[in-house]
């Protein structure tokens, strides 16, 4: 995270026509409600990093990005009263809105969700489709415990599945610390994040989610984790596995086929070389991550992906751009 880092100076212009679906916005009352909340240091990150539209144009143009697909990054909008979570949930989306409306053809939008509030959550759902016209929904790896295969989260699902929704996973620290130490030695998105997402995504798939909501479209973030890796180590097992109705547990790597990826972080070459083996090369999609990896990193980080010899030049523009376009059409005549 930074307050202040230098815009990208590419050394040749860039055509703006990427689309980032892995981007955050920070509202200044969302910051101040993440100090009150005693997360002034989010998932042991030294601070809240500070966001403008203004500033993020101007990144976003240095990258060559048309369009952000904003959305509110971990610890989310709940700190552990519905109440106040669903007012934090529709002030952040009303304000991503806001963004939108003032940028249409730069700015897409990820709405928050107060989880574990799975009432409040649907409902939100359906204020942020059927008025603010939102992009799709983002979901923690966990709320409060709750990770992604619980049977808590049923509900909600249906309501998503119903309208074919897009689904942003986005880690967040887990839901019990192992060791206090190792805690403070690292922030959470060094290790646990990727560990998160690996456990919540093969928990959503093994809990049967993805068979029984095939209309769901669900981005996995940073190139998959560790999920790719470990993919033949999860499927060698599956037998043991058991739906929550007891039948046979989907076939992850089927599963995995289905799901959709973001690059964001710093997936070349071994990360994203483990991807490209498992999963549909039609489904991988460019991811910025800024503000939270400052604007200098991301450009470091597109310069690596724009120069990864094992990236043919077709398959990189689906990534930066064509596979987004099936995902959101609108963006296609912005």
């Amino acid at each position: 995270m930074t307050t202040s880092a230098p815009n990208p100076t590419p050394t040749d212009a860039r055509v703006i026509d990427r689309i980032d679906v892995h981007a955050h916005f920070v509202p200044d009352f969302y910051a101040q409600a993440l100090r009150d909340a005693g997360h002034g240091q989010p998932d042991g990150m030294p601070f809240i990093p500070t966001w403008s539209a203004e500033e993020a144009l101007k990144v976003m143009d240095g990258l060559g990005v048309q369009t952000a697909m904003l959305s509110i990054s971990s610890p989310g909008v709940h700190f552990g009263d519905d109440a106040k979570a669903r007012d934090l949930a529709r002030r952040v989306n009303d304000e991503g809105h806001r963004v939108r409306q003032a940028h249409p053809s730069r700015f897409g939008q990820f709405a928050a969700l107060p989880l574990p509030d799975v009432e409040g959550a649907i409902a939100e759902a359906v204020y942020a489709f059927d008025h603010l016209q939102a992009d799709g929904v983002l979901l923690e790896t966990n709320a409060k415990g709750v990770y992604l295969g619980d049977p808590k989260l049923e509900p909600l699902y249906a309501e998503l599945d119903r309208r074919h929704a897009v689904i942003l996973i986005h880690p967040t620290s887990p839901a019990c610390i192992c060791n206090p130490r190792l805690a403070a030695t690292f922030p959470q998105p060094a290790l646990e994040f990727m560990f998160e997402s690996t456990r919540s995504v093969t928990d959503m798939i093994i809990a049967g989610v993805l068979a029984r909501y095939p209309n769901l479209r669900i981005i996995v973030p940073h190139a998959g984790a560790a999920l790719p890796v470990l993919l033949n180590r999860i499927e060698l097992m599956s037998m043991l596995y058991k739906t929550p109705d007891g039948k046979p547990a989907p076939s992850v790597r089927d599963a995995v086929k289905t799901l959709h990826f973001d690059i964001a972080g710093s997936p070349v070459p071994s990360q994203l070389t483990a991807l490209l083996e498992v999963a549909d090369p039609g489904k991988i999609h460019y991811g910025s991550d800024y503000p939270f990896t400052p604007a200098i990193g991301c450009e470091f980080l597109a310069r690596r992906f724009e120069g990864a010899e094992t990236i043919g030049q077709d398959l990189r523009q689906a990534i930066f751009r064509t596979n987004a376009l099936r995902l959101f059409p609108r963006l296609g005549t912005s």
